[in-house]
């Protein structure tokens, strides 16, 4: 096995999170879904992430490395996030599908910018957005609509699942730090890097919050 660790666990912490997002997904679906059309629309979405579970299986196969080893150290943390963001209801399932999700991806997609070229391009490929945020934002706007006192409800909800986010991600890029070395490309100017990162990750969520209208 040619690559450096930090891809393993690039590609290891993403497998671990898409397979993780299908099984979130296909619960919320089930238990949480007002109408047929919405469980419908949600088990597709959770079924594009098996999909993309699989290629990242297949590409550390090809590799030389063990999937399951390669996402095992990232299942506590992962797992402590869903545990902590279980939603309460459906548009607690859809604010953390599209916010959520969409920090932790961003900051996958910002790991994966100094790498090969064909690593880079399979990390953007199981990052594409599969319908996600448009089904989302077309849901939470018309729950507010609906009932427009929800607002200040999932605002606090989005800021508490982007806070556990980052305390998660801090987690385990203490625990291996060949993943957290991908995020910046000189150890001379690493603070100002990660604090870019930073900066970039605050506003995407910036835009998809004022997307939510919340």
């Amino acid at each position: 096995m040619n690559e450096s660790p930090g891809v393993v666990d690039l590609l290891g912490v993403l497998a671990y999170a898409e397979l993780s997002a299908f099984a979130r997904m296909t619960e919320d679906a089930a238990s949480l879904a007002p109408s047929l059309a919405d469980q419908v629309a949600l088990s597709e979405l959770a079924v594009a992430e098996y999909a993309h579970f699989r290629l990242l299986h297949d590409r550390l196969t090809e590799l030389g490395a063990d999937p399951e080893q390669a996402m095992s150290p990232f299942a506590e943390a992962l797992d402590a996030w869903h545990t902590q963001t279980a939603p309460a209801d459906w548009l607690q399932a859809l604010v953390k599908a599209y916010v959520g999700v969409g920090i932790a991806l961003d900051f996958y997609r910002e790991a994966a910018r100094h790498l090969d070229p064909s690593i880079a391009k399979l990390v953007d490929e199981v990052l594409v957005d599969e319908g996600r945020s448009e089904f989302a934002v077309e849901r939470v706007r018309a729950g507010l609509v609906a009932d427009p006192t929800a607002s200040g409800r999932l605002a606090l909800w989005a800021r508490r699942l982007v806070g556990e986010a980052l305390s998660q991600g801090q987690r385990v890029a203490a625990a291996r730090p060949e993943l957290a070395l991908l995020l910046v490309e000189s150890a001379s100017d690493d603070q100002a890097q990660i604090s870019r990162l930073f900066a970039t990750l605050t506003e995407e969520h910036g835009k998809r919050m004022a997307a939510l209208g919340i």
